[in-house]
């Protein structure tokens, strides 16, 4: 018996990296996952390689072979209708109901504020903000006419607690998440439904380990301050502590949380 038996999540950004580790992690628990992601280049400001459709369709083989229903598609954070489209259709494939959401997809990418262009700062804001905003709006409805409660994860960042230096549309962006995370908690309590944000440091994964972080603090010194934890012999977590956290969020064992910013963070916040 797994924790989640029967019940049916959604994951975005599940190519690779932390998204595709929690789309297996709630499989293995007993949910029925639908899994998107862009499966592409989404910046020319972002400065790791992007997903691909060979990531995607890795993640699909994972998750056949874990056993459960699964719907695997491309699909963009910034498409209403096409997020809309792909959960009208998936939920009633599987079974009428959705219990679970984790809004994970998001960028990374570098630049003090003023020197930005209005492109670069709109786009993350637009993926990493909006994003999650029209994940939980296509998703709720599905949850409420369902009547079965549920559990919505919101992925934030140490950047939606603490500003970081080089990153000030990403600090705002993750910031909001926090913003909304909690009003939808608010809102959505009378259902049933529990939202929360969990708030990784570094992890394991292409954009946690973008290589143009250290030129950043190397060009810019002053910025490392910012960037310490408390457990420096563990300088970067594996996508699975996350999903740790997720499966935990996602169950009834945290039946009683809501409207919490959950720190992954080893510290990080704290210094």
């Amino acid at each position: 018996m797994g924790l989640l038996d029967g019940r049916v999540a959604f994951v975005t950004g599940a190519a690779r990296g932390q998204g595709r580790s929690h789309a297996l992690r709630l499989a293995g628990e007993g949910a029925s996952v639908i899994a998107i992601d862009i499966a592409d280049a989404v910046s020319t400001h972002n400065t790791y390689p992007p997903a691909t459709d060979a990531n995607l369709k890795e993640t699909a083989g994972l998750l056949e072979h874990a056993g459960r229903p699964f719907v695997v598609e491309t699909a963009d954070v910034r498409d209403l209708a096409t997020l809309e489209r792909i959960l009208g259709d998936a939920v009633g494939r599987l079974g009428g109901r959705l219990d679970v959401v984790v809004a994970n997809a998001g960028i990374c990418n570098w630049g003090r504020f003023w020197e930005m262009s209005e492109e670069q700062w709109l786009t993350l804001v637009d993926v990493n903000l909006s994003g999650v905003w029209r994940t939980m709006k296509a998703a709720v409805p599905h949850m409420i006419s369902a009547g079965n409660g549920g559990s919505i994860i919101t992925v934030s960042s140490v950047a939606g607690i603490k500003s970081l230096p080089g990153q000030a549309h990403y600090s705002a962006a993750k910031h909001g998440v926090v913003g909304l995370t909690n009003s939808a908690a608010i809102e959505l309590g009378e259902y049933g439904i529990r939202v929360n944000s969990i708030h990784p440091w570094g992890v394991a994964t292409p954009m946690g380990e973008d290589p143009y972080t250290a030129t950043m603090l190397t060009e810019h010194p002053s910025y490392i301050m910012s960037f310490g934890n408390m457990l420096p012999s563990l300088t970067m977590a594996d996508p699975g502590d996350i999903s740790d956290a997720v499966v935990w969020l996602a169950s009834d064992l945290s039946r009683t949380v809501t409207g919490t910013q959950l720190t992954l963070d080893t510290g990080a916040t704290k210094v």
